[in-house]
């Protein structure tokens, strides 16, 4: 009891001196569609971390070096972030400001409860990473990615349905009108929120590790699909019903939570083979019976 008492002063002294950045990385969540799920990580992760409790807490001892180690590099780049905070986009501020307050938190539950209780408590504490911005080192190019493949996938399915159109790198020229992939095409949003939930559902539903990387990299496939899918709809809508549905139309404006929904669809079988192939290997029998009969033949040798 006193060691939580002891790590929640601790927390509430890192909030207090991060207490800027954070209130930007909130205000942040409020302005920015793509940073709209950052208030909702850190009560994701104290509800992993109650229903693991009993585990977490029951072999819990100081280790001070450790903690303390992992808690100054997070003062580093918190020192980082605020000494080059004038050259820094608010982005990459908040990127290096936060990585040092999730490593504050990671540091001193290590420091009051030990690296045995962190191996426990190592999801929820690691899933606060959810919190930080993508630098925009990162985040610029993986959305330049993400639309580039959308922009083939599209020019498959015009392929496939054989509707006359242009390609000229991510602009498809059709009858009447112009279409561009833009930024906003790319999926940046939907595939953060699929990833997360991905990582959840392998948390949850799924035993080991193999298994629960693949349904995260399934997301990529997933998202640059369910894009391509409604930039074709839109411009098969504006092409043939009215050109306004790219530009004032309810699926322009809010189609992103329909084919949100047809992710987590497409996502819902992947998890059900996986946990099923979890099943089969778990019940299958741990040899053939051919050696089987070989362990039995040998084990009447010996005696």
């Amino acid at each position: 009891m006193i060691k939580s008492l002891y790590f929640f002063i601790f927390t509430i002294f890192g909030i207090f001196f991060y207490l800027k950045p954070l209130r930007e990385l909130a205000e942040l969540s409020f302005g920015s569609e793509l940073y709209s799920h950052f208030l909702l990580i850190p009560i994701v992760s104290i509800y992993f971390l109650y229903l693991n409790r009993k585990k977490v807490f029951s072999d819990s001892s100081y280790s001070p070096y450790i903690g303390m180690s992992v808690v100054i590099a997070g003062l580093a780049f918190y020192w980082i972030g605020f000494s080059n905070g004038k050259s820094l986009s608010q982005n990459d501020f908040l990127f290096l400001c936060t990585l040092g307050f999730v490593m504050w938190l990671n540091g001193g539950f290590i420091i009051f409860y030990g690296k045995r209780a962190y191996r426990q408590a190592r999801f929820p504490l690691l899933f606060l990473v959810f919190m930080i911005p993508i630098p925009l080192f990162i985040l610029d190019p993986f959305i330049r990615f993400l639309q580039v493949l959308a922009a083939h996938t599209v020019h498959g399915i015009f392929e496939i349905i054989d509707i006359p159109y242009i390609k000229r790198g991510l602009v498809f020229e059709l009858p009447g009108i112009a279409i561009e992939v833009a930024k906003e095409c790319s999926g940046i949003r939907s595939s953060l929120a699929l990833f997360i939930t991905s990582i959840i559902a392998g948390y949850m539903f799924l035993k080991t590790g193999r298994r629960r990387v693949i349904l995260a990299l399934s997301i990529f496939p997933i998202t640059i699909f369910k894009n391509a899918l409604r930039i074709t709809t839109l411009a098969l809508m504006a092409v043939y019903v009215d050109p306004s549905w790219l530009t004032n139309s309810w699926l322009h404006r809010a189609g992103g939570k329909p084919f949100f929904i047809l992710g987590l669809c497409l996502l819902l079988p992947i998890l059900m083979l996986l946990r099923r192939s979890e099943k089969k290997e778990k019940y299958s029998p741990p040899a053939s019976s051919e050696e089987g009969r070989a362990s039995i033949e040998t084990q009447s040798a010996q005696r």
